[in-house]
């Protein structure tokens, strides 16, 4: 089989696609034929050497994957073998074969393409979780995405309106069309105005009572500031930090400028403006796998029921996985990134 493999720290010309032996799955594993796996911007940081918890190079990244079963271990129930199914994995996703344990893998709903269905366990789970787990946002309540038009935007757009929240959302506005059709309630052209002082105008200087952060630096002050009370802040990334396309020197120092913008939240001004900040990282929630399992099974009935409608923007072969990565960076994606064999 061949995997796409991140060979060093750098820029687009260190992913090769490399040949390796088939998988032979354990007692208690499935083998998955990959039809679709998932392209992320910890992927994007994981390349320039700027993600902590990235393997060591030599690696192979990726999070998700849509397939169907080949193989299965002494342990497992053959009946498996021949499902079409999405699994989430701990990186090793972009390559034509995963080896992954049951709790990780869910049948693919019948309406979804393999495009599609790679699409929902990274950016869905983020945003459930985002939203409803800790952000608990209410029918009554407003949210702002920031970053509306990526994958995890057009997510957690699709979960704040079953909610049926008011939504407002930052994006290029060159999406804002599509947003519009897809209902969000007030985009925010964030390249041409102030984010924040649109917000606070649109919102008769209140604010919102939920935002959903993935800039990190300073964006995190200014997101607090534009909550109004009872307001929470869901941080899930730093992609302000990755400018340009090269690691190394550059790539850190960027970085480091970020991390010293970021905010300390103390405990006493939580207590005195009633406000809330919390973070997520789905790549420290592993040890949670039956939490994760009941979340995806309400993602799926979600699929089911309408409300969950995942977003294909664009597919790249294996072998464009640089101009994928190109892609993501320049911001051009509305909806999710692909990567097929």
């Amino acid at each position: 089989m061949r995997q796409i493999v991140n060979t060093a720290n750098g820029g687009y010309d260190i992913l090769k696609l490399q040949e390796v032996p088939d998988l032979v799955p354990k007692p208690k594993e499935l083998v998955v034929d990959v039809k679709a796996s998932g392209i992320n911007f910890a992927d994007i940081l994981a390349r320039k050497g700027q993600y902590p918890d990235g393997p060591d190079k030599p690696c192979v990244m990726g999070y998700e994957v849509s397939g169907i079963v080949s193989e299965v271990g002494d342990s497992i129930n053959d009946q498996w073998i021949g499902k079409n199914v999405i699994a989430t994995t701990r990186f090793k996703g972009q390559a034509e074969q995963v080896a992954v344990q049951p709790h990780q893998v869910f049948e693919k709903p019948q309406q979804l393409s393999f495009e599609e269905a790679a699409a929902i366990p990274v950016n869905y789970l983020t945003a459930y979780i985002l939203i409803v787990v800790m952000g608990s946002l209410q029918p009554n309540e407003s949210i702002l995405i920031h970053n509306v038009g990526g994958g995890v935007g057009v997510a957690a757009l699709d979960i704040a309106q079953h909610i049926g929240a008011t939504t407002y959302g930052t994006a290029s506005q060159r999406k804002h069309d599509f947003l519009d059709k897809r209902g969000l309630d007030y985009a925010i052209d964030y390249r041409n105005n102030d984010w924040y002082d649109v917000l606070m105008e649109l919102t008769d200087d209140k604010g919102v009572e939920l935002i959903t952060d993935p800039l990190g630096g300073k964006e995190w002050k200014r997101s607090y500031k534009a909550l109004r009370s009872t307001g929470r802040l869901g941080m899930f990334g730093i992609s302000s930090a990755s400018e340009g396309t090269q690691g190394g020197v550059k790539g850190m120092w960027n970085m480091f400028k970020t991390l010293l913008q970021m905010p300390f939240y103390h405990p006493l001004p939580l207590l005195n403006k009633n406000k809330g900040v919390f973070g997520v990282n789905l790549g420290h929630l592993w040890h949670e796998s039956q939490k994760a399992e009941l979340w995806i099974d309400t993602l799926l009935e979600g699929v089911e029921d309408g409300w969950v409608n995942p977003r294909v923007d664009k597919v790249f072969e294996f072998e464009n996985v640089g101009n994928a990565h190109r892609y993501i960076e320049q911001r051009k994606n509305i909806g999710k990134v692909i990567l097929v064999p």
